[in-house]
C-alpha cells in the first residue's frame, strides 16, 4: 500500500512549508526512540523523517502529489518522469540531526529536570526545540551550535553495488588539543556499502568534522553515486543493456550474445521473429540486489539499436520494393 505522507504527519494536502516543519518537529520529538520506548515509536519516527524529506522538498512534493509514491520512487505509471527516482536513505537520525542542528537536542531539556527517559509527552505539551521556545534553566551560555554537515559524493561501480564492498575514505580534520590549540590529522572512515544500495543513499559519520571551541563538529555525510558504466545503465534494481544489430539481422534472424553483471554471457536466439526498435527482452534475476532484500535481484533489460545502412544502390531499392510487404 502506498504511503500517505500527509496522513503520516497529520496535515492536509495544502499545508504550508511552516505547517510541514511544525508537524515533523512535533512528531520527531514525540517518537524519538531514545525517549519514547513504545514498540512502534522507531517505525513512526522513521516514517515521519521520510514524509518530511519528501514534503519539504518542492520537486519531490510536486511529483508525489501528481503521481503518488510509486511515481516518486520510479515505480512507473502514466506520465511519470523517467529521469527522477527517490529512495529514502534509511537514516531518520540523520534527518533529525539536520533539522535540529544536533543529533540530540534532549540533553538540555532533561538536564534541566523536565522529565526522564521513560516520560511520555502528548502533542500539546511536548516542547519545541530549535525554535527558541525553550531555554535551559539557570544556563549562563547558549547551547552549542553544530557546524553545517559536510557532504561528499562516493562513486561506486555497478559491480561493487552487486556484491557490496568496503570503501575506506581518508579525511583531514582539525583536532582540538587539551591546551586549546589545534592540529590537523588524517582519519580513515570505513563505509560498508551494502549490496543493492541505490544512488542517493547517505552514510553519516556524526561529529567527524573540524573541532572548534564552543561549537559541535559537523557531521560528515557520504552520498552514494553510480559510477558511469561502459556497458550497462541502472534503472532501480534493474540494469539495462542495448544490443547493436544490423538491419539484416533484425529482419532475417540472428543470435545475440548478452553480457551480464556477473561476466556470464547469455545468448538470445531470434529465428522466426523480426527485431524492432520496440523489442524488449527481460532476463529475470540478472540485475542488482534489492537494497532491503538482497537475496532477490532485479532483471536485465535488453533493448535493441538497429543499425541502418547509410546508403543502398538503386538495384537493391528495386528488389526491396518488390519483396517487402506494403503497409496498409
Amino acid at each position: 500500500m502506498s504511503k500517505d505522507y500527509y496522513k503520516i504527519l497529520g496535515i492536509n494536502r495544502n499545508a504550508s512549508d511552516d505547517d510541514i516543519k511544525k508537524a515533523y518537529r512535533k512528531m520527531a520529538l514525540k517518537y524519538h526512540p531514545d525517549k519514547n520506548k513504545s514498540p512502534n515509536a522507531e517505525e513512526i519516527f522513521k516514517e515521519a523523517a521520510e514524509a518530511y524529506e519528501v514534503l519539504s522538498d518542492k520537486k519531490k512534493r510536486q511529483i508525489y502529489d501528481q503521481y503518488g509514491e510509486d511515481g516518486l520512487k520510479g515505480g512507473g505509471g502514466s506520465g511519470v518522469p523517467g529521469s527522477f527516482s527517490y529512495e529514502f536513505h534509511g537514516d531518520p537520525r540523520a534527518t533529525f540531526a539536520q533539522f535540529f542542528g544536533s543529533a540530540n537536542p534532549f540533553d538540555d531539556f532533561f538536564e534541566a529536570g523536565f522529565g526522564n527517559s521513560g516520560s511520555h509527552f502528548d502533542d500539546d505539551s511536548f516542547p519545541f526545540f530549535g525554535g527558541g521556545m525553550f531555554k535551559r534553566s539557570g544556563s549562563k551560555s547558549k547551547q552549542q551550535e553544530q557546524d553545517p554537515a559536510i557532504e561528499y559524493e562516493l562513486f561506486v561501480s555497478l559491480e561493487e553495488i552487486y556484491t557490496g564492498c568496503v570503501k575506506k575514505m581518508r579525511i583531514n580534520k582539525k583536532v582540538l588539543l587539551p591546551d586549546g590549540s589545534t592540529k590537523r590529522e588524517d582519519k580513515i572512515l570505513t563505509i560498508d556499502v551494502k549490496p543493492g544500495w541505490k544512488a542517493g543513499t547517505k552514510v553519516t559519520f556524526p561529529k567527524e568534522g573540524d573541532e572548534n571551541v564552543n561549537r559541535i563538529p559537523a557531521d560528515i555525510i557520504f552520498i552514494i553515486k553510480d559510477k558511469p558504466h561502459s556497458v550497462f545503465k541502472r534503472e532501480g534494481s534493474d540494469v539495462k543493456y542495448t544490443a547493436h544489430i544490423s538491419l539484416k539481422d533484425a529482419l532475417c534472424g540472428c543470435s545475440v550474445n548478452i553480457p551480464t553483471i556477473t561476466k556470464e554471457i547469455v545468448t538470445l536466439h531470434f529465428t522466426n521473429e523480426i527485431i524492432t526498435p520496440q523489442t524488449l527482452r527481460r532476463l529475470p534475476a540478472r540485475g542488482l540486489p534489492f537494497p532491503k532484500e538482497p537475496s532477490r535481484t532485479g532483471d536485465l533489460l535488453v533493448n535493441f539499436d538497429i543499425q541502418f545502412p547509410l546508403q543502398i544502390s538503386d538495384q537493391v531499392k528495386n528488389v526491396l520494393r518488390n519483396i517487402l510487404p506494403v503497409e496498409q
